[in-house]
């Protein structure tokens, strides 16, 4: 699964090639947080706070994807945070009727298409997020976008939907941010935009934009702050297991060079004495959203061919907690049944799913192998 463009990836492979002129050893996530260098205090970032309009009690939020490819953790921990909190009523929306498949893994029964949405809500939403897509360039897309900014709504893109957002000239003049592997490509095709760095989200007026990956976690309790208050955000967030939401970031530390080509290719590498497999994530009804996605994004990024399928007891779409409609890959007991099924996401606090992840892939494949994964997530791993 990839985050970045195929150029990009291409250079991790390239990485590979200059393994045996490396003799750093793999850096864990654990080194690359404590390889990262003081910074002075960040820039405040605040979305402004919202302004009900048209009679609404709490704002309309469309989370939008595209119906090919849309990244998955991008699109689900949005919605989750944002559902959860019963202070928005959000919609996921696709560009065209049938299944939306998100990507590395994961496909869900979208709410409206861009067309059903703007006909039961001609007005507009009043929020629109926009998750990394990889069909960025969809003009019809790009038209809704722009349709829905010129109604009102503010545009927050999450890591690499800064790309699709960028397209549509919304951040024309402004400051805005997105994952670290596209920065240099995001500065040579969008100059007239101001890319900022060492910082997880960044709100310009009704452009906001975050990070890669992970920094959808951060900049949801941030726009939830910016609609229901630093109580309400502060107290979803400790129910979710998040202990802060502030800007602070070292996206300097996250580039390729041969710290990062060493730790790539001893991930791929390990690969080799490995067979490829399909891992099962047990999904029923309620089942937290968040935790299976960010368990289908790590294994998807172990660099070994790890495929991440759900699997239910019946091939009827399935209701998470947050209210999305999961459709599940795989029947228990049916054809084409993963190699082996992980424990089903525990009832724990969301977001430490993730370094329970992360620490499960680093004893089944090695700490190379997670801190690769951590690395495309842009996720400094604080232990």
């Amino acid at each position: 699964m990839k985050t970045c463009p195929d150029s990009v990836f291409a250079l991790r492979v390239a990485g590979l090639l200059l393994g045996d002129l490396m003799a750093a050893a793999p850096a864990s996530a654990t080194d690359i947080t404590n390889a990262r260098s003081a910074h002075a205090a960040p820039v405040a970032e605040r979305i402004e706070p919202y302004q009900p309009r048209f009679g609404r009690t709490r704002p309309l939020i469309a989370v939008i994807g595209e119906n090919g490819g849309t990244e998955l953790t991008d699109f689900v921990i949005p919605y989750g945070v944002l559902s959860r909190s019963g202070a928005a009523d959000v919609v996921s929306v696709a560009t065209q009727p049938g299944i939306l498949k998100l990507r590395p893994a994961v496909q869900i029964r979208p709410d409206l298409t861009m067309d059903e949405f703007d006909r039961h809500h001609p007005e507009g939403a009043d929020y629109v997020i926009v998750p990394a897509i990889d069909k960025s360039d969809d003009p019809k897309l790009l038209a809704w976008i722009t349709s829905q900014a010129g109604k009102g709504s503010t545009t927050v893109s999450i890591c690499d939907g800064a790309l699709v957002v960028a397209k549509t000239g919304l951040m024309r003049g402004h400051r805005a941010t997105g994952h670290w592997a596209t920065q240099s490509l995001r500065r040579e095709k969008f100059p007239d935009t101001t890319w900022e760095t060492n910082i997880r989200y960044v709100a310009d007026g009704k452009v906001v934009s975050s990070a890669g990956v992970s920094a959808s976690i951060p900049i949801s309790f941030a726009l939830l702050e910016a609609i229901a208050g630093h109580a309400r955000a502060g107290e979803l967030a400790r129910q979710m297991g998040v202990s802060e939401w502030g800007t602070q970031h070292d996206s300097d530390s996250f580039h390729f060079g041969l710290r990062s080509y060493a730790m790539y290719g001893a991930a791929i590498v390990s690969g080799w004495f490995r067979r490829s497999e399909t891992v099962g994530i047990p999904v029923s009804t309620g089942v937290d959203e968040i935790a299976v996605a960010l368990t289908a994004d790590v294994y998807s990024r172990t660099y070994r061919g790890v495929k991440a399928r759900t699997v239910a007891a019946s091939p009827e779409p399935v209701r998470t907690l947050a209210g999305l409609t999961l459709v599940p890959d795989r029947v228990v007991g049916g054809p084409r049944g993963p190699d082996r099924v992980l424990p089903a996401p525990r009832d724990t606090r969301s977001m430490q799913v993730l370094d329970e992840v992360l620490d499960r892939v680093s004893t089944e494949y090695g700490r190379a192998t997670a801190a690769s994964a951590a690395y495309d997530l842009e996720y400094a791993r604080r232990r």
